[in-house]
C-alpha cells in the first residue's frame, strides 16, 4: 500500500530511520527486504534488483512492492537514494589532509576549527534532551555495566569507564588486548547494560560487541554519530554528536563532552550512594599517592 500524506525520505539517513521505524508493523517479507536494506546498504548502489532479492531471500516484485509502500514509484526510485549517497562518501583522510594543506596560510583556520567544534557541542542538547535521559535510567538500573570503544573512539569510552567507575566500581571495559576480545564478550549476561562509542569510519570491533550484546540479551547504550549507526539499529537508546570540523580526521571533541554530560546525570540520579563512591574514591586516590604534591 501507498504511504499517503507523508513525505517520502529524499536521503539514506532518513530511508533507513523510516525502514526501523515501519519494521514492526510490516508484513514478513517486506520485513526480511527491509533488514537487508537496513544491514547492507553498500550492496544497493551496485547490485541489481534480483541479485538483491536472490541474497536477501525475496522474491524481486517484494522488492518493487516494499518500495512503492515506502512512497516510491518502484524500486529504481528507492535504489537512487543509495546511489545519491554512495556519491556522498565523504572523503579519505588523505583527500582531507590535502584540503587542509591548500589552506593553511588562511589567518582564519584556527577561527573555522573553534566555530565548528562549538557547533558540534550546542547541537548536543537538542539532540540529546529525551534519550539522555532514557540512557541514564537504563544505566543506573543495570545489574552490570560494560564499556566499549576503540581506535579514535576509544577516548569518549574510557573517559565514561574512567569517570563512572569513581562512583560505582563494578563498571568495566571491554578490551582487545591480546586478542581476548572473544574472552571479554562471554561474560555479557542478559539484564547487562553495554555502553558503545563510534562514529564512522566504524571499527570491527565496535560492531562485534553490539552483535555479541544483542545477541546475550543486553540493553546497548548507543553513542554514535547517526541513527543508523551499526551500532544503533537495535539500541535501547542512542545518543548523537557531531564530528565534522575543517581538518583530516572526524572530531570526538563533541563526543567527550556528551560523555561528560552522561556522567553528569547519572551522578545526580543515583544521589547519596554515588557521592559516597566518589568519596572514598577520592580518599583512596590522595591516600596511594596519586596525585602529585
Amino acid at each position: 500500500m501507498m504511504r499517503k500524506n507523508t513525505r517520502v525520505p529524499q536521503d539514506l539517513d532518513a530511508l533507513l530511520q523510516l525502514l526501523q521505524s515501519e519494521y514492526a508493523s510490516m508484513p514478513p517479507q517486506f520485513q526480511i527486504g527491509a533488514r537487508y536494506l537496513i544491514d547492507k546498504p553498500g550492496d544497493v548502489p551496485i547490485a541489481s534488483m534480483r541479485t538483491i532479492a536472490t541474497q536477501a531471500g525475496v522474491q524481486p516484485a517484494t522488492l518493487v512492492r516494499l518500495a512503492q509502500s515506502l512512497g516510491y514509484a518502484g524500486w529504481s526510485e528507492l535504489k537512487e537514494i543509495f546511489v545519491q549517497s554512495l556519491r556522498q562518501t565523504p572523503m579519505t583522510y588523505t583527500e582531507q589532509a590535502e584540503a587542509v594543506m591548500r589552506s593553511r596560510n588562511s589567518p582564519s583556520m584556527l577561527s573555522r576549527v573553534v566555530q565548528a567544534q562549538a557547533h558540534n557541542v550546542q547541537a548536543l542538547a537538542e539532540s540529546n534532551a529525551l534519550a539522555m535521559k532514557q540512557a541514564t535510567e537504563a544505566i543506573i538500573k543495570a545489574k552490570r555495566v560494560h564499556v566499549a570503544g576503540f581506535r579514535a573512539s576509544h577516548a569518549p569510552a574510557f573517559s565514561f569507564y574512567y569517570l563512572y567507575r569513581l562512583f560505582r566500581p563494578s563498571v568495566t571495559m571491554i578490551r582487545t588486548d591480546g586478542g581476548t576480545l572473544e574472552m571479554e564478550l562471554r561474560d555479557l549476561t542478559a539484564g547487562d547494560v553495554v555502553v558503545l562509542t563510534a562514529f564512522a569510519p566504524y571499527s570491527q570491533e565496535i560492531v562485534r560487541v553490539y552483535e555479541a550484546a544483542i545477541e546475550s540479551g543486553c540493553k546497548v547504550i548507543a553513542i554514535c554519530d547517526s541513527q543508523v549507526a551499526p551500532i544503533a539499529l537495535e539500541a535501547e537508546c542512542t545518543l548523537l554528536f557531531e564530528t565534522a570540523v575543517p581538518s583530516f580526521f572526524p572530531s570526538s571533541t563533541a563526543a567527550m563532552a556528551l560523555v561528560e554530560a552522561l556522567i553528569e546525570q547519572i551522578l545526580a540520579r543515583t544521589g547519596k550512594k554515588a557521592l559516597g563512591g566518589l568519596h572514598a574514591a577520592e580518599n583512596q586516590l590522595h591516600q596511594t599517592g596519586a596525585y602529585w604534591k
